[in-house]
């Protein structure tokens, strides 16, 4: 399995549509085996590209912190879950995960209400 997070350093960004990266981790047996990053591309993250590079990848699950429902619908049809909420050092929010810790805050950011997308 393989975990998506937005990230500012090794930090969860706060905003999807402005990380400066993508931390990658790749799970095995509930155990962190690899991490690796993919520089965000430029633009809103709704209509960046950056969900089908994602699912390209094998990412199955996104833990972000706040992201409009654009993004989130963008990522879901794209076949990556979302749980949103997250804040705080990267590799701990994975780990939180991996221990049923998390989930999902269920608000979505209207900082961006243009980013709104319909299947």
């Amino acid at each position: 399995m393989k975990i998506a997070l937005p990230t500012r350093g090794s930090m969860v960004d706060d905003h999807f549509g402005h990380c400066e990266q993508f931390a990658i981790y790749t799970i095995e047996d509930k155990k962190i085996v690899s991490v690796e990053t993919l520089p965000a591309p430029e633009g809103c993250g709704c209509k960046s590209g950056v969900a089908t590079i994602l699912a390209e990848l094998g990412v199955e699950l996104m833990l972000a912190g706040n992201m409009g429902e654009g993004a989130k619908n963008v990522l879901e049809y794209n076949g990556i879950k979302v749980i949103r909420g997250c804040s705080g050092e990267s590799r701990a929010v994975v780990e939180a995960y991996l221990q049923d810790r998390l989930s999902d805050s269920g608000i979505a950011c209207s900082a961006h209400h243009s980013c709104s997308h319909e299947h």
